[in-house]
């Protein structure tokens, strides 16, 4: 039998896969594709991590390594929902909500002070942060807005706020002594080792990493951001933004950079608050209270020291003298500065672009922000879309181009944040990287507490990125740019491989460019005010940064992105959108039973991986499934199923039952195959006829708390019937 893994992550997909995969089951029955489950979640993540402490009940494999390993076959076909990349604040709460349970698994070790600890920690570290990515795109990305959801937008355009000459929102960035400016390049020439060492100055040697494997071609970097010079950065920008009367905002990822940024993070909340830690930074340190995890958790945790109320004092003649800070949550309090895992800046930039260039001040009020991205990798971008948005005006969805994006990411390119080449140095002295023969391939003179990393491309994903953007180009007609930069020394290596590869395909009547991100952005936003479309290819952190600032400006959503991932090997991986709305859905989920997700994503996914499977295994009626739900969601988007702002309308569980009625009804009037047209009328009819008794079902349990059994593994025997409420739609689904 046919078969598609359904990924099971965290959050609000989650949820909505509890009401989700048994109307795909059912119908994919029928066509003989068998759909199966993996726990890909942060909960099966770190439970996989400890078979050794559990009980055997308790223990299940590592379905992640599993998957690892069947992405890299023919017969791949995964649907990956959006998982928590998990900050070491989510890591421990997760941990925390675990041994609640009755599961023996250690404490997430800040400080290593043992073996064991040692080996505790290397087991979480790789699974916090974005583990899951990393191991599952064995294939490189292509994320476009379909036609349907692109036309829905300009028919139901969302709110842009409007724009003023005299906005004074920009972005704050380093330009000098940062990851941009110290980064250094080299090919390697053949396959074998490398090690990452640290020289101090005394000459003790100690080696950070050995035994990294590198294939010839590879593209291999290194680079540093100066601790000090960005302490000095930080500490201007506070400063400015009190001076300028903006609200202070800094925009990292530290799911994804989990050992750079959130050190970062930390940095940016000393910065803010000097006399807090010039008077109580060392009792907080013997605590073990890290400012790389918040504000939100300095303040708690410091709350049952004898000088908790001190501190607490502190911080609030902090908040009192420094600028205004932009908020989370302003209701509750919650800052900019309270979890590192909040404000990510791929979502936060658009988001703030999308609303007059505002964010969210102490007084609940819209206000300019000075937007604080240190390293000026790509901070550019967004200062040009700012610049563009203050001389032109808000973007029109009704109007609007589209960017497409085709990135690269297979087998781990580019993964500056997410692997174990990132490191917090201990002594002044120099980082080397080294060859098997001792020859010292890239090195950078570094100071204590600076933050040194490198990075890894090799070269058959960049071969087929270039295919990718070529073959996209062709079946588009649209102008395709690389988006790379001469005069940084990674993008130097790749435009040299880009130029090479280009040789080996016709291009002809194809509009392909290379340009300087800031020159890219210009002139596709240029594009966009004339309604063009312009494919975006890029690399792994910018794939990540465009796939959510043009759908957002779009679509109003990130979430609403066709993600195909055509793997190396010939298989299939099938991404549903972002989730970094999720947290907040699941919380009005347990206040209100009202589960705001909305799932087009991963209709878009399912309809493409049916067409995968029927190409791959010549399963026509798979064909048919693809086809009839592309078309019911084209009726779902028309109709405007989607989940609704407040309760006591349709959320995600009527999103998909009407999703399923439309589905059903294709299937019953489609003439491609008589024999699945008449087991799906019974259905139709069924669902079309109770409508509104369904309706009232779905609707009538809203409105009140309720219990999933955990926030990270919820009880599926508690879920599923919240998620499930109607029992008309159930037996309905049960009779196919």
């Amino acid at each position: 039998m046919a078969k598609i893994i359904y990924t099971h992550t965290d959050e609000a997909p989650l949820l909505a896969t509890y009401s989700f995969l048994p109307i795909i089951q059912a119908y994919a029955a029928k066509a003989g594709v068998e759909v199966e489950t993996r726990d890909i979640s942060l909960a099966g993540r770190i439970i996989a991590s400890f078979p050794d402490r559990l009980t055997p009940e308790q223990q299940i494999g590592d379905a992640l390594a599993e998957l690892g390993e069947l992405a890299k076959t023919p017969e791949a076909n995964i649907i990956k929902l959006p998982n928590v990349s998990a900050s070491i604040p989510q890591l421990k709460a997760a941990v925390a909500e675990l041994q609640g349970a009755g599961y023996d698994l250690p404490n997430y070790p800040d400080e290593v002070e043992s073996e064991q600890d040692k080996e505790i920690r290397a087991r979480y570290d790789k699974v916090k942060g974005s583990a899951v990515n990393p191991v599952l795109r064995e294939g490189n990305s292509d994320r476009r807005a379909p036609a349907s959801v692109k036309e829905y937008a300009r028919k139901n355009p969302h709110s842009m706020g409007a724009w003023s000459p005299d906005n004074k929102t920009n972005v704050a960035t380093m330009g000098h002594d940062d990851f941009r400016s110290n980064e250094k390049s080299v090919i390697v020439e053949k396959a074998g080792s490398l090690r990452i060492e640290h020289v101090a100055t005394d000459g003790t040697t100690t080696v950070l990493r050995d035994g990294v494997p590198v294939l010839e071609g590879e593209v291999v970097d290194s680079t540093f951001m100066s601790v000090a010079k960005l302490r000095e950065f930080l500490t201007a920008q506070i400063a400015k933004a009190k001076a300028d009367d903006v609200l202070f905002s800094v925009h990292l990822k530290a799911t994804m950079m989990k050992v750079s940024d959130p050190i970062i993070f930390g940095h940016v909340v000393r910065a803010f608050f000097p006399v807090l830690f010039e008077e109580y930074g060392e009792v907080l340190a013997e605590a073990g209270i890290s400012p790389n995890d918040g504000l939100g958790n300095l303040l708690t945790a410091s709350a049952a020291l004898p000088e908790g109320e001190a501190i607490a004092a502190a911080v609030k003649k902090g908040l009192e003298d420094g600028p205004r800070v932009a908020m989370v949550d302003s209701d509750k309090g919650i800052t900019n500065l309270h979890v590192p895992s909040d404000v990510i800046v791929d979502a936060s930039m658009p988001a703030m672009i999308r609303t007059s260039g505002h964010m969210w001040g102490p007084d609940g009020q819209e206000a300019d922000t000075l937007a604080v991205l240190p390293d000026s990798s790509y901070a550019g971008i967004y200062q040009a879309v700012l610049d563009d948005c203050r001389a032109n005006g808000a973007y029109d969805p009704v109007t609007m181009g589209s960017v497409p994006n085709v990135g690269l990411m297979a087998q781990a390119a580019e993964e500056y944040g997410s692997h174990d080449k990132t490191f917090e140095i201990p002594a002044d002295g120099t980082v080397r990287v080294v060859d098997e023969s001792g020859t010292a391939l890239l090195e950078h003179a570094v100071q204590a507490g600076d933050i040194w990393r490198a990075c890894q491309t090799k070269d058959v994903p960049i071969r087929d990125w270039v295919k990718l953007a070529v073959t996209r180009a062709r079946a588009t007609g649209s102008p395709a740019v690389f988006w790379l930069d001469e005069t940084r020394p990674h993008d130097a290596n790749l435009i040299g491989l880009v130029k090479k590869y280009l040789t080996e395909h016709d291009t002809n009547g194809q509009q392909i460019e290379i340009m300087a991100p800031v020159d890219a952005i210009k002139f596709s936003i240029d594009r966009i005010r004339k309604g063009e479309d312009t494919i975006s290819v890029t690399g792994n952190v910018l794939r990540d940064y465009n796939t959510d600032l043009f759908p957002i400006l779009e679509l109003g959503t990130s979430a609403k992105m066709l993600s195909i991932v055509p793997l190396i090997n010939g298989g299939g991986l099938f991404e549903t959108g972002a989730g970094g709305s999720a947290p907040k859905h699941v919380q009005q989920l347990v206040k209100e039973n009202y589960l705001r997700w909305d799932s087009l994503g991963e209709f878009l996914a399912l309809a493409s991986s049916f067409e995968h499977l029927a190409q791959s295994t010549d399963n026509a009626r798979a064909q048919v499934l693809a086809d009839t739900l592309d078309r019911a969601t084209g009726t779902f988007l028309l109709e405007n199923k989607s989940p609704a702002r407040r309760v006591g309308s349709i959320d995600n569980r009527g999103s998909h039952f009407y999703l399923a009625l439309y589905w059903a009804e294709e299937l019953a009037k489609q003439t491609e195959d008589v024999e699945l047209a008449a087991a799906f009328g019974p259905l139709a009819e069924a669902l079309r006829s109770n409508e509104q008794k369904i309706n009232d079902e779905l609707i009538g349990v809203q409105g009140s708390p309720v219990d999933l059994g955990g926030y990270y593994q919820p009880d599926d025997d508690k879920a599923a019937p919240v998620m499930r409420p109607s029992a008309t739609f159930n037996e309905a689904l049960a009779a196919l």
